[in-house]
């Protein structure tokens, strides 16, 4: 059977759209590599994606903006950005180009408009880079290596140099590290290069040598041994947790910020988006980044108290299994925590309402809050019920939330999904601390009572939020344009 031209012309327009995406992939790795410009679409992350992902990509971005951008469009302002000599900097792309389309440019009149939409990035400074210790190198602490390996770009801003671990590291131990830094069960292989150099104890990841260090107390590392300097330790074990303890850190030669990757006591607890500019990083060195629940449902909390109000509510957390349950019965220290995690749901508690109220104090007394444990690895979701000091509508409560996920200061911090049949795995990957499942919103009638439901791969995301707020505190900001 003859295919009709119609077909012939659907596989001929496609084929154009993915030699434009050949391109627009050629582009964005040489201005990420070779300039430290980031571009992303509508947040979502572009470097080292495949063809058939940046034009899903597209595709759903244009659902969710109500906009009708193509791959050329993109593609067009992305020769001119390659042709600018830009500062380090991360730019949407998506709504640049998007804005383009509204501002009705033509092809003579783009280069001006883009020039004057990113003048801001002249004020940028070439950044100087920051030596990153990884204190801990569990779930957390392999993410964020992946994250700060995949992100050093021209090696302008985070640079890991030393992963600490508190137990002995042979070439069998350094080998079993590798393994797990390239293989995740969760998140799957890291694309990248890691092999071992055991005469060095170092383990080489895309060229670059990350010293492994072995020490049973922080203060006993003499970091620039190893030529660290002025680093950041993000301490991601979890044993210290107050500022005495997180100190220690600060008397290692080499080290001049601390960041723990959970909450802490006695330190500024920060979620990036949210309460960062209340840092005083002229006065404090030690700073936390809250937990991956205060995370993602913070920013959500933000908008709401800041366009509406929030008089109460309360808080569900369904949270994954984690490493600190049992695999099958055994003793521990917490209740129900000691039945096996993969195969109950355990009630437990959370502290994420009262954790809120460090990063939003207007809310303080105003949430209660509790978790369960279910039996899934990754992929959490938080319930939030809140009573509001105005009725909102159904449609009000969805467009703002949608509205703060594209525009605003917290659109690395929100996602917003119209798809109904979002689940748990969904989410795993996703880079934002909060993912509102829009189909899901309940109202009530009088408009005054709304229950929220906010997906978060509290690995990933969290993982995301961490770096971020590393670069804010080790002054490696770039330019941004969203």
């Amino acid at each position: 059977m003859l295919q009709s031209p119609s077909f012939d012309l659907q596989i001929k327009s496609y084929k154009e759209q993915q030699n434009a995406a050949v391109e627009l992939i050629q582009i964005i790795s040489n201005l990420w590599y070779n300039q430290a410009v980031e571009l992303v679409l509508f947040r979502e992350q572009l470097v080292d994606e495949k063809v058939s992902s940046i034009l899903n990509k597209l595709r759903e971005s244009a659902i969710l903006t109500d906009n009708s951008l193509s791959i050329f469009d993109v593609l067009n302002v992305a020769r001119i950005l390659d042709k600018s000599n830009l500062a380090p900097a991360r730019i949407d792309i998506g709504k640049l180009s998007a804005k383009s389309i509204a501002n009705n440019n033509n092809e003579l009149e783009l280069p001006n408009f883009i020039a004057n939409e990113l003048k801001g990035i002249n004020e940028f400074q070439e950044l100087k880079p920051r030596d990153v210790v990884l204190y801990g190198f569990g779930r957390i602490g392999r993410l964020l290596a992946r994250e700060l390996i995949n992100k050093s770009g021209s090696g302008q801003q985070l640079r890991l140099r030393a992963i600490v671990t508190r137990d002995t590291n042979d070439a069998k131990t350094l080998a079993k590290r590798a393994a797990l830094l390239k293989s995740d069960s969760i998140h799957g292989e890291f694309e990248g290069e890691v092999y071992t150099d055991s005469e060095n104890n170092a383990l080489i990841i895309n060229g670059i040598t990350v010293r492994v260090i072995s020490a049973k107390q922080p203060e006993d590392i003499d970091y620039t041994l190893y030529d660290i300097k002025n680093a950041l330790v993000i301490d991601n074990t979890g044993a210290f947790r107050d500022e005495k303890e997180l100190a220690r850190h600060l008397r290692s030669k080499g080290v001049s910020q601390v960041l723990l990757t959970a909450p802490g006591k006695g330190v500024p607890n920060i979620v990036y988006g949210v309460n960062e500019t209340a840092i005083d990083l002229q006065k404090d060195a030690i700073f936390s980044a809250a937990s991956c629940t205060t995370n993602a449902i913070a920013p959500v909390l933000a908008i709401l108290e800041d366009k509406i109000g929030i008089l109460k509510g309360h808080i569900e957390t369904i949270h994954s299994y984690t490493n600190d349950q049992n695999l099958v019965d055994n003793m521990h220290k917490k209740s129900r925590r000691g039945r096996a995690a993969a195969l109950n749901m355990v009630i437990t508690e959370t502290g994420a309402g009262t954790a809120v109220s460090k990063v939003l104090p207007t809310l303080t007394d105003k949430l209660t809050s509790n978790a369960i444990r279910v039996p899934v690895p990754n992929g959490s979701l938080a319930i939030l019920n809140l009573e509001l000091t105005s009725a909102k509508s159904l449609e009000q409560i969805n467009m703002l939330l949608k509205d703060s996920s594209l525009a605003g200061n917290l659109v690395e911090q929100i996602k917003f999904s119209n798809n109904d049949e979002l689940v748990s795995t969904d989410i795993i990957g996703t880079t934002a601390a909060s993912v509102i499942d829009g189909p899901a919103t309940i109202v009530s009638a009088d408009g005054k009572n709304i229950v929220l439901y906010v997906w978060y791969d509290n690995e990933y995301g969290y993982s995301h939020q961490v770096m971020r707020l590393s670069r804010h505190i080790a002054g490696v900001r770039r330019y941004t344009y969203y």
